[in-house]
């Protein structure tokens, strides 16, 4: 069975609260559990991390790279800041997909940039909750890709 690791990053467990005008009123729990539904519909087992620790979440890169075959990813505010990150992903060459909740492409110009894209197979972003169900489903056709 194919293994895919979800990692969530800073304030994305605030969801529910932190501006529901841009992020909805989704909480971290519900996208899990969508995301879990999905997972067992697609045959693929998923995992998930979630932290506000670069360090954290690049040691959680580092990990998934001997044992995950993929990973979705929302890196939250370091898209835009973590050369770390980026360095992790590319160091460990499993397919990933990014994905935000909102278009970031829309928010403030400095969200305009992610550092984390270029190492990423592509990404997702403006779809709320869906954004998190396509990119899963973008992690598995990689997988059958590959």
């Amino acid at each position: 069975m194919k293994k895919i690791l979800v990692i969530h990053g800073p304030n994305l467990n605030l969801l529910g609260k932190r501006e529901p005008e841009v992020y909805g009123k989704i909480t971290l729990k519900k996208i899990n559990e969508a995301l879990a539904k999905e997972a067992k519909k697609e045959k693929v087992e998923v995992k998930f991390f979630q932290s506000a620790h670069e360090g954290e979440i690049v040691d959680a890169i580092g990990k998934a790279g001997d044992w995950a075959d993929a990973i979705v990813i929302n890196p939250a505010a370091y898209t835009h800041t973590s050369v770390a990150i980026r360095d992790a992903l590319l160091a460990i060459d499993i397919p990933t997909v990014e994905v935000h909740l909102s278009n970031i492409y829309k928010r403030e110009e400095f969200r305009h940039k992610s550092l984390i894209a270029p190492a990423a197979a592509g990404q997702i972003s403006g779809f709320g909750l869906n954004s998190y169900i396509l990119g899963l489903d973008a992690a598995v056709a990689l997988l059958k890709n590959k």
